[in-house]
């Protein structure tokens, strides 16, 4: 007999054999439903169990952890990147470095964003900036509708637009802005790349941005899933290899050496500091360990 999981995962090419039934099971299936963005899933999974798998970004599940949700992530991670980049000003700011972001206005989408966790993080740890200390903008509540913003985050009018804000100098810095003019903006942290290495070669942290969830009610009732699912994955990043198509995390191969690794061991690091980070920023009430948020044995 074979269960079908009514799916949400952004079309990757890592994921690319798993979506057109290349790479399949006798025991599992794939519904997958078509999410654009990925986000909105995210929202629809922690909120009213939408999918029975289904794509979620780390600090939304530690912060679905928290409010007692009945999801459980595998250690499957679909989407990570580098930070250090991603905090970008207009080309023509004075903003010389981190520092100088102390009392001023920052916007991103929403607070409990992860690349805007792991951002600020950063920010306080190698740069001395504390998130306290600036103003944050945004666009959006938490995926997870328990969580309240701080006092330090304040909410945009409709019809504004964080880009536009940015661009016309309203917040003085933004964090992962979509559909930004990449001639208009510069990186806030100086040589951001160059950076960004030098971090991970010291922290030998390879951020994880967006992991697998599942519901807990399935892998309690079928105990082999977890395993399954990590082969299936597994078995479609290495399909997509084979034939050539380069994920978008290739690019970090030179540093990390495997670009897209599962297993919890593997992502130890990257997901333990992020959700170190989680927990300084308010966003979760306590620093879980990774076994807390991940099933069993993954």
């Amino acid at each position: 007999m074979t269960l079908t999981l009514r799916t949400a995962i952004a079309p990757y090419t890592h994921v690319a054999a798993l979506r057109s039934g290349e790479v399949r099971s006798p025991r599992l299936a794939f519904d997958v439903q078509d999410v654009t963005p990925i986000t909105r899933a995210f929202r629809r999974m922690v909120r009213t169990l939408d999918f029975d798998c289904c794509e979620i970004a780390l600090t939304t599940h530690a912060q679905a952890h928290a409010f007692g949700k009945p999801i459980t992530a595998l250690p499957i991670v679909l989407m990570r990147g580098f930070h250090h980049a991603a905090l970008v000003c207009p080309v023509g700011s004075p903003l010389r470095g981190p520092r100088d972001l102390v009392g001023k206005r920052v916007a991103v989408r929403a607070w409990s964003q992860t690349t805007g966790v792991w951002v600020r993080g950063i920010l306080r740890d190698q740069y001395g900036v504390d998130h306290r200390d600036i103003t944050w903008v945004t666009e959006e509540d938490a995926h997870v509708q328990d969580y309240l913003d701080p006092p330090n985050v304040q909410r945009i009018a409709p019809g504004q637009d964080l880009r536009t804000l940015l661009l016309t100098g309203e917040v003085e810095a933004g964090i992962a802005l979509a559909g930004l003019d990449p001639a208009a903006v510069r990186p806030v942290i100086p040589e951001a790349d160059a950076a960004a290495a030098a971090w991970y070669r010291e922290t030998r942290a390879y951020p994880v941005n967006h992991v697998l969830c599942v519901r807990t009610d399935l892998l309690d009732a079928h105990p082999w899933m977890a395993r399954e699912l990590l082969d299936l994955f597994t078995q479609a990043r290495d399909a997509a290899r084979a034939r050539g198509a380069a994920s978008a995390e290739e690019r970090f191969r030179p540093l990390v050496g495997e670009p897209l690794p599962y297993g919890l061991e593997a992502n130890r690091t990257g997901i333990a500091l992020c959700l170190r980070f989680a927990a300084e920023q308010g966003l979760i009430p306590t620093e879980y360990p990774p076994e807390a948020l991940f099933a069993p044995g993954s």
